[in-house]
């Protein structure tokens, strides 16, 4: 983007991994592999049937998605696509079945994309999902949960945020009547995951809020289940919270929600508190990272 290519082609092909061509799949990897018994489990492996709602179904086309193998076969199914684009002189970047070529000029990025098309259709089979796809700057344009900035800076993508928020909400739901350990346990597993994948790119002030929000929901959590009179009484005076604080929390006709943002449950529950219960913080583990 640097050297002025700075209008993307964003191609993403319909339902890739549902339509991979077992039979061009196996050409493929017969040209890497001279072993046919491994050929043979491999294609076993492709061709093994489905179980849906308690019936069988045989599999004809498509890879199964979230196995150790799925990840290798876009890459050897796109690879002359790749070459291809390579050959024609383009920039681009590919994750799995995503990918994006940038161009120079306007008027250009239509062109490419009509060509992928043909390309596809042609060589490939799979389809370019045209309600995914598109030609924009670049930096109108997310790949894969990041954007690029028009300064060339690397950041989080609006919708990678919201999506993170909804699995934060779903864990931290007051109805969910287990402990708050637990809780914090299924969060750290999925913010690993994310603080690792994302680790790279320039954080902004929208992470920053997201560790708030997420103290935030744990608190409401919290107190919610200690509402019961005493011990919600009891519960802050235990964590340094002055008396008179602890009445007016108990006391408030407020909802949980609001009661969370107060000065006696976030003295209460601090950012260190947090941190004693084994929270992980975004911040501080990307830097972390990074070191």
């Amino acid at each position: 983007m640097r050297e002025g290519h700075g209008i993307v082609v964003d191609v993403d092909l319909e339902k890739f991994f549902d339509r991979v061509n077992h039979d061009i799949l196996m050409s493929k990897l017969a040209k890497r592999i001279k072993d046919n018994r491994l050929l043979k489990i491999i294609r076993c492996f492709l061709s093994t049937g489905i179980f849906m709602h308690g019936n069988y179904n045989d599999r004809l086309e498509g890879v199964s998605q979230g196995g150790p193998f799925s990840p290798f076969l876009p890459n050897l199914m796109l690879d002359d696509l790749d070459k291809e684009l390579e050959r024609c002189g383009h920039k681009l970047c590919r994750y799995a079945d995503d990918a994006n070529i940038y161009v120079r000029s306007p008027g250009a990025e239509e062109r490419v994309l009509l060509s992928v098309k043909q390309f596809l259709k042609n060589h490939l089979k799979p389809q370019v999902n045209d309600g995914k796809s598109g030609c924009a700057p670049v930096y109108d344009r997310q790949f894969p949960g990041c954007r690029l900035l028009d300064d060339g800076r690397l950041v989080i993508a609006p919708h990678s945020v919201k999506r993170m928020e909804d699995k934060v909400g779903a864990i931290t739901q007051r109805n969910r009547g287990v402990s708050l350990n637990l809780v914090i346990s299924e969060l750290n597993q999925i913010l690993r995951g994310w603080i690792n994948y994302f680790r790279f790119t320039a954080w902004n002030s929208q992470v920053a809020e997201l560790d708030k929000w997420m103290r935030r929901k744990l608190r409401c959590y919290r107190i919610e289940q200690r509402k019961q009179g005493r011990s919600l009484y009891n519960f802050p005076l235990k964590l340094g919270v002055s008396a008179r604080n602890a009445r007016i929390l108990t006391s408030s006709g407020k909802g949980w929600w609001r009661l969370s943002i107060g000065p006696p449950v976030s003295q209460a529950m601090g950012n260190a508190w947090f941190e004693k219960q084994g929270l992980m913080s975004l911040d501080k583990q990307r830097v972390l990272l990074n070191v």
